[in-house]
């Protein structure tokens, strides 16, 4: 059974060299029409070796009534992030991609601009998969800290 494409992808130190291509991240701008993805202006990025990052605007969408970045929006940038990233590595045509559990820490409020998410796999197993996500502000500070964890399942037929 073979999920991931070639070994040197499927090994960690192949795997992380190139992480994702341009033509991926254009797949995963592409896919989040009409979804909640879109509606909060969530895109993705290119980024460093070894990661994956999207951008979010910090705007009446995405405020809670205070005028601060929302904690679920937050919530939602990482989650669309660490799943979009497993669904990239998997054959989408056999297996799909769930959250299980994801854990934000909000360290900084956020009043405007965007934010950018980074993640990192921590761990790529056979069914699951954890992200280490990071969200700072366009100063550069961090805001918060996630984990999330995916579970791969295989398609019904």
């Amino acid at each position: 059974m073979q999920r991931y494409g070639s070994p040197a992808q499927r090994s960690p130190q192949g795997y992380f060299r190139g992480m994702f291509t341009q033509d991926q991240l254009a797949w995963a701008n592409t896919v989040q029409g009409d979804t909640m993805v879109e509606g909060l202006g969530i895109l993705f990025i290119p980024s460093a070796p070894g990661t994956l990052a999207a951008t979010m605007p910090v705007d009446r969408r995405t405020k809670q009534p205070m005028g601060l970045l929302h904690g679920g929006a937050t919530a939602a940038l990482a989650e669309t992030l660490g799943s979009m990233g497993s669904a990239m590595l998997v054959d989408r045509e056999r297996y799909g991609v769930v959250g299980i559990e994801l854990n934000a820490n909000h360290l900084k409020s956020v009043r405007g601009g965007k934010v950018t998410a980074t993640g990192s796999l921590l761990h790529k197993g056979r069914t699951l998969h954890v992200w280490d996500i990071r969200i700072h502000n366009e100063q550069g500070e961090l805001t918060a800290v996630c984990r999330l964890t995916n579970m791969v399942i295989e398609l019904k037929k």
